[in-house]
């Protein structure tokens, strides 16, 4: 049943239930994308499982969300349960035998995989502004928060970064206002409110470094498999926004870091988007409109990405449109809306004269679907009633002794685990405020010894600005400049201090990264 550069879906049936033939994918057509459909219980998890372990098996490296724990039974050998071996009799899949896969587990957490994270600044302000649920004045305080981490040096690593960044602004908001466009204090105080709330959702975990590496997620085997990197999102699905705009965030890193390959013998990844409702629901057309975008173009980057949802409807036209591979489990329509989903889900097939479509999906059994896939010249195949194989790995959860075992013989085992706490914008911005405060200090007391007929510290001349204290009287090599007289001197903007402020500043990775990408993460 297998065969060379093509996965083993399953076997299409003829309407009297005798077999029909074998349904396989494309590897040179994996990266253009797919889509898995169906009601709960019908049988979606072990055809993402099939699907993954294929890719993996043909060297392919994999990502996929485990929702519900059941995926991480993928990393342990299969069991001969009676439905697998009566389904591999049935369907003629005599090349059937159990296997285990490389799985490397990740956790935002931290508990049931290696932990993963991002810096605030890589996120971007477009996907933060969407965590967040900002509006339109927030995301624009949001932009210009970022606009002055790029340009001014200041490292946004975690979400205290940012904090501090905000508090600033809303500080010296009239000075910033003139350079950046008005900033309002209650859209920051918002702004800030809303990081409260991500903390106590656990958001922080996300934020800061060792921040994950693209390459950790694309490895391959020494026996030539690919990696399939389980996400642990048990948890992390109580915070549904948190959930999409991380798996989103890695979509766009991929897009940006990924070189351009055209059309390769087999995909250099797969990304499977489970629960993809979350990723598209309320979310913005600006954001909808970026999505589509990446998906169109990050193809030519060798990247499939596979959408595993309950309805067609979850997922917007515009992205429908570029998935080519196609696995529709049932589908219920006892309402209005369900009725229209199967009407949808029947109309994107090519049509079989065999069978009406509309009718066989909500007939399907579990762990039947319509499969077509894009064949010869990229066209898509005719929809076949298809049985799906049965998976090689284990159907079912490990347990934490299974898992922790794993954990420990994985390829960045011990890379991930500890945060590190790198100088960054907190601490660079409560330094120059300690630095300003002792300067005010030091000129009320030489104020006052003028007063007092005392002569005047050679200092006492000499001004601060708010929030970057006094360095700008001293060379970098620590001697002293002239100082004027507060009389006709023109003092310099809040911006042209922290610009030289910042130019004197050590280099940091915000600061050689300032070009942003599609979905505003940076570029690097």
């Amino acid at each position: 049943m297998l065969k060379d550069g093509e996965l083993y879906i399953g076997t299409s049936r003829n309407p009297d239930d005798s077999l029909n033939k074998g349904e396989y994918l494309a590897l040179k057509y994996g990266n253009r994308h797919g889509i898995v459909t169906g009601a709960t219980g019908t049988g979606k998890t072990v055809t993402l499982q099939v699907l993954a372990e294929s890719f993996s098996e043909a060297g392919v490296p994999v990502f996929a969300a485990d929702i519900k724990g059941d995926l991480s039974g993928i990393a342990a050998m299969g069991e001969p349960k009676d439905w697998i071996t009566e389904r591999a009799a049935q369907i003629g899949f005599t090349d059937y035998a159990p296997a285990e896969f490389p799985v490397i587990f990740w956790d935002l957490y931290g508990e049931k995989g290696h932990r993963v994270r991002t810096t605030v600044a890589e996120m971007g302000p477009l996907l933060l502004s969407r965590l967040m649920n900002a509006s339109e004045a927030q995301e624009g305080a949001l932009n210009i928060a970022f606009k002055i981490a790029d340009q001014g040096g200041l490292p946004l690593l975690d979400l205290k970064d940012l904090q501090s960044l905000l508090t600033y602004m809303a500080e010296n908001a009239s000075e910033l206002s003139s350079q950046f466009g008005l900033i309002s204090k209650a859209s920051i105080g918002t702004l800030q409110r809303g990081l409260l709330v991500l903390e106590q959702q656990g958001a922080q975990n996300f934020f800061g470094e060792p921040a994950l590496k693209i390459t950790d997620i694309m490895r391959t085997t020494n026996d030539g498999r690919g990696a399939i990197s389980v996400l642990a999102a048990d948890k992390l699905m109580m915070n549904p926004r948190l959930y999409a705009t991380f798996l989103l965030w890695l979509l766009s890193e991929l897009f940006e870091e990924l070189p351009e390959v055209g059309d390769l013998d087999k995909p250099k990844l797969v990304f499977f988007f489970d629960e993809a409702h979350l990723l598209f629901n309320d979310a913005p057309k600006v954001l909808t409109e970026r999505v589509e975008q990446v998906v169109r173009l990050i193809r030519s980057k060798g990247v499939g990405v596979y959408f595993v949802t309950q309805n067609p409807l979850d997922v917007p036209e515009t992205v429908l449109a570029q998935l080519g591979n196609r696995v529709q489990h049932a589908l219920r329509a006892y309402t209005p809306r369900e009725q229209k989903a199967v009407k949808t889900a029947a109309d994107t097939f090519r049509p079989n004269p065999a069978f009406d479509c509309a009718t066989a999906i909500t007939t399907l059994g579990i762990g039947e679907a319509l499969v077509s896939t894009l064949e010869a010249k990229g066209a898509p195949s005719i929809v076949e009633r298809t049985l799906v194989r049965p998976p090689s790995g284990r159907v079912g959860p490990l347990t934490d002794q299974e898992r922790q075992k794993v954990m420990n013989l994985s390829p960045v085992a011990g890379q991930y685990d500890q945060d590190l706490d790198a100088e960054s914008a907190y601490e660079i911005l409560n330094a120059r405020a300690a630095k300003a405060a002792e300067a005010a200090a030091a000129k009320k007391a030489a104020e006052e010894r003028a007063k007092n007929g005392e002569a005047e510290d050679s200092a006492s001349g000499r001004w601060t600005l708010p929030g970057f204290g006094d360095d700008d009287t001293a060379d970098d090599d620590g001697a002293r400049k002239p100082t004027r007289k507060s009389s006709g001197y023109q003092r310099e903007t809040v911006i042209e201090a922290a610009m030289k402020s910042a130019a004197r500043s050590v280099a940091t990775s915000v600061g050689r990264a300032l070009v942003r990408g599609i979905l505003g993460s940076l570029r690097r």
